[in-house]
């Protein structure tokens, strides 16, 4: 097996990491952001607060990104099985 090979395929199995974990990543940045603004904003000084919004944005989120997370990983698969001759050599 050459050794591009195997840098091109965990440069790609990186960037589909980095592109299905995204979005629900920076929503859950944004929702508790939020929520610690307005904590701050308010003086609530509760801890565990802001784990109830951030889960509920992250289920919302996989509702709405969850066909784009789903295809972007199964082209991935697709795109491996189509080459594994590659990886056996």
């Amino acid at each position: 097996m050459d050794e591009q090979v195997i840098l091109d395929f965990t440069r790609e199995a990186v960037y589909t990491v980095i592109i299905t974990a995204s979005p629900l990543l920076l929503l859950a940045l944004a929702v508790g952001l939020t929520v610690s603004i307005f904590q701050t904003i308010t003086s609530i000084q509760e801890q565990t607060l802001a784990f109830v919004p951030k889960i509920l944005a992250v289920f919302v989120g996989i509702i709405i990104f969850g066909p784009f997370i789903g295809n972007t990983i199964l082209n991935f698969f697709v795109n491996t099985m189509q080459n594994i001759d590659k990886f056996i050599n």
